[in-house]
């Protein structure tokens, strides 16, 4: 149904999109790349959505084969005044990577070029490489990139860099902006700039590489990257821990901070995020626990680095959890991890929407949350499985409700501000790793006073003075939850 409607839709606003509005320029673009340009109906309704499954159809979709193609497109843009945005494989949910303006859509999907320097311990990538594949080329040669996307398999280092996005390993390695050396792209004007060279020192004027991340591609467009390398780790070690309590559960990841004890990655699932994980793998996550909060730990680093991490992890969980298991090899390890992963899309077995925030809290604000959150599922009898990245705070809640009530969509709507404001008060971060995007426009008012948005529109301004790229996100006001969705089913989907 969603499909249809979708192509209903865009049939219409499709051809009015070419036909009346910017058919001078995409003819122009058609005479300058050819066959690297894609008009057609499917082709634009393709690149009309991303994980937010809210469509927009564009007029056109451009596959650069080379990054001067890049330039190309967004000097004719910038002339005729056409919206242009940039999209690797849609991944994000915040409604980054949907032209809500219509335009033009550039996919990166053909820029993925990976090269890794053995000597410096860095990596030359394009912007269409996948995250996934620049894991498995860094270690091949025994380096490691330690951002991890739970849709790492299929996002790109393009979009990672737009979003600022992190993964599991952020409270001990840091997020992508910690990793980018420097880039390189086109202004909204189609003039190639690079930000940063290949070096491990560089001071040489503003730095626009850092500003250029997490700008969701609103003020250039990046082609390629340099990222820093880290040794690969010899040694790791799995724990698995299960806590009565949610409350429980945190306030012991907090005395094992106090002890000084750095994990490379420290995951928290409450007790809803278990269930539906175990639902969606068909296992359970800790046999002979049901119902507990858990906590998965990583250790990494060299052997006997582990080995000291090991015996402060075995006596704290066996003084703070109810029980604990170590992963026995890698194998099994890695079957925990993937449990871990499937908790996002699992949950739509608690409703057919979801509201997904990756709220960022201070580590002396967790009991407190987890508190106000108790309370938030018990007002609005929504449920609100919530999991994520204890070591740096970042927690992922999903309001679950049914779009075609409209008492439980009225609650979720008023839950997710209510939220939004909570974790602002307790010195929190609206978005950690997602970005703004289109869905959480309607908070960013909540974090930032009315001068610092002023400053960011200013910034925006003058990069992009006719406003081409990737315009409505971030500073328009669009409520998602009230859209309609495409009944689609994307490979990163769950179900």
């Amino acid at each position: 149904m969603g499909i249809i409607l979708g192509l209903a839709n865009g049939n219409g606003l499709c051809e009015i999109c070419r036909v009346q509005t910017h058919a001078t320029a995409t003819r122009a673009l058609k005479r300058q790349l050819g066959r690297c340009v894609d008009s057609s109906e499917r082709g634009c309704w393709a690149a009309s959505f991303d994980s937010s499954k809210i469509s927009f159809l564009p007029c056109a979709v451009i596959t650069p084969r080379k990054e001067v193609d890049v330039g190309v497109v967004l000097t004719l843009a910038n002339k005729h005044r056409v919206p242009v945005t940039v999209r690797g494989r849609g991944t994000t949910l915040m409604g980054s990577a949907a032209p809500v303006k219509g335009g033009w859509v550039i996919d990166m999907l053909k820029l993925n070029r990976i090269r890794i320097d053995d000597e410096a311990g860095m990596a030359h990538v394009q912007a269409g490489a996948k995250t996934g594949d620049i894991h498995r080329a860094a270690e091949a040669v025994e380096w490691f990139y330690p951002p991890d996307p739970s849709s790492k398999e299929y996002c790109t280092i393009g979009g990672n860099i737009a979003c600022n996005a992190g993964g599991m390993h952020g409270g001990k390695y840091g997020v992508t902006r910690d990793f980018v050396i420097s880039l390189r792209g086109f202004l909204p004007t189609g003039e190639m700039v690079q930000w940063g060279t290949a070096t491990k020192k560089y001071a040489a004027g503003f730095n626009l590489r850092d500003l250029w991340i997490g700008s969701e591609g609103m003020l250039g467009v990046v082609t390629g990257a340099v990222l820093k390398l880290v040794p690969k780790p010899v040694s790791r070690w799995t724990l698995l821990t299960a806590f009565k309590t949610e409350t429980q559960a945190v306030d012991a990841v907090r005395a094992l901070f106090k002890q000084r004890v750095q994990p490379a990655i420290c995951e928290f699932l409450d007790r809803e995020s278990v269930r539906c994980a175990e639902s969606a793998s068909g296992r359970p996550v800790f046999v002979g626990q049901k119902d507990r909060a858990v906590i998965l730990l990583e250790m990494a680093g060299n052997v006997s680095e582990v080995k000291e991490d090991q015996k402060v992890l075995l006596a704290w969980a066996r003084k703070h959890a109810m029980a604990h298991r170590a992963a026995r090899n890698r194998d099994e390890a890695e079957l925990l991890w993937e449990v871990r992963r499937k908790c996002s899309g699992a949950m739509f077995e608690l409703g057919d929407a979801k509201i997904n925030e990756d709220i960022v809290l201070p580590m002396g604000s967790y009991a407190k949350f987890i508190s106000f959150l108790s309370k938030l599922k018990k007002t609005t009898g929504l449920p609100m499985p919530t999991f994520g990245h204890l070591a740096d705070g970042n927690l992922h809640v999903n309001i679950m409700y049914h779009r075609d009530d409209p008492i439980e969509s009225k609650v979720a709507e008023k839950a997710v501000l209510q939220l939004m404001e909570t974790v602002v008060v307790m010195g929190g971060a609206i978005s950690g790793e997602h970005g703004i995007g289109l869905a959480k426009t309607p908070f960013l008012r909540i974090q930032h006073s009315p001068a610092q948005v002023k400053a960011m529109q200013a910034v925006k301004n003058a990069l992009d003075p006719n406003g081409i790229l990737n315009p409505g996100k971030m500073f328009n006001i669009y409520e998602v939850w009230k859209q309609p969705r495409l009944n689609i089913h994307l490979p990163w989907d769950h179900k």
